[in-house]
């Protein structure tokens, strides 16, 4: 059962209608990889935290970042989509950049960030 505090269910409820189904799938994504995931707000954006692993994702004004993986477990996400890197451990997606990204891709960088 997914541990999600009242902070995240309001955060999620605020979401702008054009990021709401890329977050929907984002935050669909990781809970099938760890269904044991707590899910709290940290930072003022949801954070997975599995382990001692943290895996943010934050809707903004024109994308959906994720962010919080140590360097190098990101599955080779950056090396494939080198335009979506912000900075360092960071990615901005907007829904038509996540559209032409698989969920198996999703689910890659999931695994990597979050498992031990």
């Amino acid at each position: 059962m997914v541990r999600m505090d009242d902070e995240v269910r309001d955060y999620v409820g605020a979401i702008a209608p054009e990021y709401r189904p890329l977050f929907d799938r984002l935050h669909r994504l990781v809970l099938e990889e760890h269904p044991d995931a707590a899910v709290v707000l940290s930072y003022k954006i949801p954070a997975y935290k599995v382990g001692r692993r943290r895996l943010f994702i934050g809707v903004w004004k024109q994308w959906v970042s994720i962010y919080g993986w140590d360097q190098g477990r990101d599955a080779g996400f950056i090396a494939r989509h080198p335009k979506l890197k912000a900075s360092k451990g960071t990615i901005q997606l907007r829904p038509a950049d996540a559209a032409g990204i698989s969920d198996d891709e999703f689910r890659d960088l999931i695994r990597a960030a979050l498992d031990a």
